[in-house]
């Protein structure tokens, strides 16, 4: 009896902040959270054991800050992880900064200390809101119940309006008070992205320059994703030749009539000379940072949906704020097409005849050539790869593969760290990209063996969670990148090398099934068994430590103190399939008598 009366006395027990931002998370279609439980992050963990979203549980906080980034990125839904308090949270930081860079649709809900105890130097205490202030566009304290439901509806509205992360930072004993309800709550989420369109004045004076350059360049970015016909209809309209930066790869690059490749770090093709030789460049939705690869006396216009990229890399004398297919649009009735096709057409046999030997001379007749050539290696996995396959790759000389020897196409998705520029992304990243897609389409990560070593636990994950994913392994017990760093700035290479490992061994005590290749004859066989399997496979392939995206011709002993101007044609390299491209080019350009080709 006395404890009825109690019942009666309590009531139904009150719904909790942390259930309260679970269902939000729920309404919001949130499938999982990624990271680890922990003592300040209980409250949400229990709340999330009664919903439908599946804790995902990872080794490392840095690599649930990479897989929702990844699985955003692949699914344009948010995305949620998590960190208890002090060095649960601190470890998000690096996949943090790498998902707002990068544009993902990402929560992360950083747990504190109980909240009597903040600024006493308390167990475990550090400040998340100052720490993740600079690697999100939106970060707040939640204070009590009430102001928590409030902001928990701003956190979500700016990262899926396409403001970056946002962080919530939650005290665990704030987490478990009674939640209040919040009209804030109720609030439709506004996630579409905008159509802006340039102001009259700006848009006027680029026609005025397109018309009057007599050589046109463009180069676009990942700003360009949405708008590959407008593009190609100006490139048509005033015969320029295209060159994208690595993130506009995805959206460019694949049966491009105009395509003269990369610049930067990763750089191939003609892009270079595009730039030297053009009377206007024109940068379209990319913020590029690499302002040494930018010609210094070429009149540039850049057009962007964010006005605050504009002039951050190179003297811009056309800025046009507005985003690329719509100022596209708006501009195409106002310029006069251009009959004079002789610059797009040196450009596109500079890049022909800048490929042609290149990759011949890494992917072809090199079945007996050990270490293993990345290129090759790379060449027969895109061959193989599923025509809507996912791919991540580690920054470095997984990079360069993926950039030259990768073929998009409209239905591939090619992941990297492309802004942030960090080590270990690859594995986390295909990690997010698998579970988003609920293991339905094939996901390839290309690690290095650095990046897979920094973050190496999470191959458990892996295997935890039996993630179909492959990971294929560039085993050259070097740090390529940082090598070919050293080289070009005329430094010997040191610290870059390290002791052999096979992975494939610590992958198979994981659980995981795996595969060691050394001998180039057996990499097709093996690709074609791991990339079949039903089931998480890690393929470890012993390459070159030497293959430093260097034409054959160069030595390395050559490499070392060469100007800007030769460190571009050091970093030219194979491109793969990209080489066919250059040749279908070249054949719809009218020849002169006597011109043979390719």
């Amino acid at each position: 009896m006395r404890s009825d009366l109690n019942a009666a006395r309590v009531g139904p027990m009150a719904r909790t902040y942390a259930e309260q931002l679970v269902d939000a998370l729920e309404a919001q279609g949130v499938r999982r959270i990624f990271g680890l439980v922990g003592d300040s992050l209980n409250p949400i963990v229990d709340a999330v054991k009664r919903s439908s979203i599946e804790w995902f549980h990872v080794r490392n906080e840095e690599a649930a800050a990479f897989a929702a980034g990844a699985e955003s990125l692949v699914t344009g839904r948010l995305s949620v992880c998590a960190g208890s308090c002090g060095p649960g949270n601190t470890h998000l930081v690096q996949g943090l900064y790498d998902s707002h860079r990068n544009g993902a649709k990402v929560l992360a809900l950083a747990s504190h200390i109980p909240s009597q105890f903040i600024g006493s130097h308390y167990f475990q205490e550090t400040h998340p809101e100052a720490l993740f202030r600079e690697c999100s566009g939106y970060c707040e304290m939640v204070n009590s119940a009430a102001q928590g439901a409030t902001i928990l509806h701003h956190a979500i509205q700016s990262t899926m309006a396409g403001n970056g992360v946002s962080v919530l930072v939650i005290p665990g004993d704030i987490a478990s008070d009674p939640a209040v309800d919040s009209p804030q709550l109720d609030s439709e989420i506004a996630a579409e992205k905008p159509v802006i369109h340039p102001a009259a004045s700006e848009l006027r004076a680029l026609a005025d320059a397109v018309n009057r350059a007599g050589k046109v360049t463009i180069f676009g970015g990942a700003g360009c994703a949405g708008a590959r016909e407008e593009v190609f209809a100006l490139a048509e309209k005033v015969k320029a030749p295209v060159g994208h930066a690595y993130g506009g790869k995805e959206f460019l690059h694949y049966d491009n009539p105009y395509d003269v490749g990369m610049s930067g770090l990763l750089g191939y093709g003609a892009c270079s000379d595009a730039f030297e030789d053009a009377d206007l460049l024109i940068l379209l939705g990319t913020d590029f940072p690499y302002s040494e690869f930018l010609p210094r006396h070429t009149e540039t216009a850049q057009v962007d949906i964010k006005g605050g990229n504009i002039g951050r890399r190179t003297a811009v004398k056309y800025p046009v704020t507005g985003d690329v297919a719509a100022t596209i649009r708006d501009l195409l009735p106002l310029i006069t097409e251009k009959t004079d096709s002789s610059f797009l057409e040196r450009m596109l046999k500079k890049q022909a005849s800048n490929l042609e030997h290149v990759v011949a001379a890494y992917t072809k007749n090199i079945e007996h050539h050990t270490p293993i050539h990345p290129e090759y290696l790379t060449y027969i996995l895109d061959e193989l790869a599923d025509e809507d396959a996912v791919f991540t790759a580690d920054t470095g000389m997984c990079n360069v593969w993926n950039a030259r020897y990768i073929s998009p196409n409209g239905r591939r998705r090619l992941l990297a760290s492309f802004r942030h520029g960090t080590m270990a992304n690859a594995l986390p990243q295909a990690i997010g990209a698998s579970a988003g897609t609920d293991g339905k389409r094939q996901v390839i990560a290309m690690c290095g063996d650095g990046g897979l070593g920094m973050l190496l636990g999470e191959l458990l994950t892996v295997k935890l969670h039996e993630l179909p994913l492959k990971a294929i392994v560039y085993n050259n017990s070097t740090l390529g990148m940082v090598k070919l760093e050293m080289l070009v700035e005329g430094l010997p290479d040191f610290g870059t090398d390290h002791e052999k490992v096979d992975y494939a061994a610590i992958a198979e005590a994981c659980g995981i099934r795996s595969y060691r290749v050394e001998d180039p004859r057996d990499i097709r066989r093996v690709l074609t068994e791991a990339l079949a399997y039903d089931g998480p496979v890690l393929v470890d392939v012993v390459t070159d430590p030497n293959a430093l995206s260097i034409p054959p011709e160069i030595s390395l002993e050559q490499v070392a103190g060469f100007t800007r101007a030769a460190t571009k044609t050091v970093l030219e390299g194979g491109v793969g399939k990209m080489l066919e491209l250059a040749r279908s080019n070249l054949r719809n350009i009218p020849r002169p008598s006597g011109f043979r080709g390719l």
